[in-house]
């Protein structure tokens, strides 16, 4: 979310202190900001009384311009807390992994795999009696400056 030096600072340039902003919950998400009153106020009369997260208010633009039809901000307001909502009380995975967990089996799943394609691919080519293949040897240094 970007909040310009005009909703940070007050007209006298001195720079707000945590005791004048105030904690508010999104009606669509539930994420808890600090924000000035100031601030609350105009989101809260732009969104039809509703306070709406940094994240939610540019997910609501998204649906405004990505929707084949012209919507009102209220229309694509009111999808983005129903797709919020349905978002919530769907049920969670059975179970849940730590996302670590799950990269490396996705990677482990993919090295495996490659090497179930490389030993395929070798043994379906067709071999030529007579013909050697060269070995690849490495004569000196990639780097020549660096061997020396």
């Amino acid at each position: 979310m970007h909040i310009s030096g005009s909703e940070t600072q007050s007209p006298s340039n001195k720079v707000i202190s945590p005791a004048e902003t105030q904690a508010v919950k999104c009606d669509s998400c539930g994420f808890t900001e600090e924000c000035t009153p100031a601030y609350i106020l105009r989101v809260r009369q732009r969104y039809q009384g509703r306070w709406i997260c940094g994240l939610c208010i540019e997910a609501v633009k998204d649906e405004v311009h990505r929707s084949d039809t012209a919507i009102s901000t209220a229309e694509a307001l009111n999808r983005h807390i129903n797709f919020c909502e349905e978002f919530r009380t769907s049920s969670p995975p059975a179970k849940i992994e730590h996302p670590i967990i799950a990269i490396s089996k996705v990677l482990r799943r993919r090295r495996n795999s490659l090497q179930v394609h490389r030993s395929n691919s070798s043994t379906s080519l067709p071999t030529l009696e007579g013909v050697t293949t060269p070995t690849l040897l490495r004569a000196g240094s990639c780097f020549p400056a660096l061997s020396r």
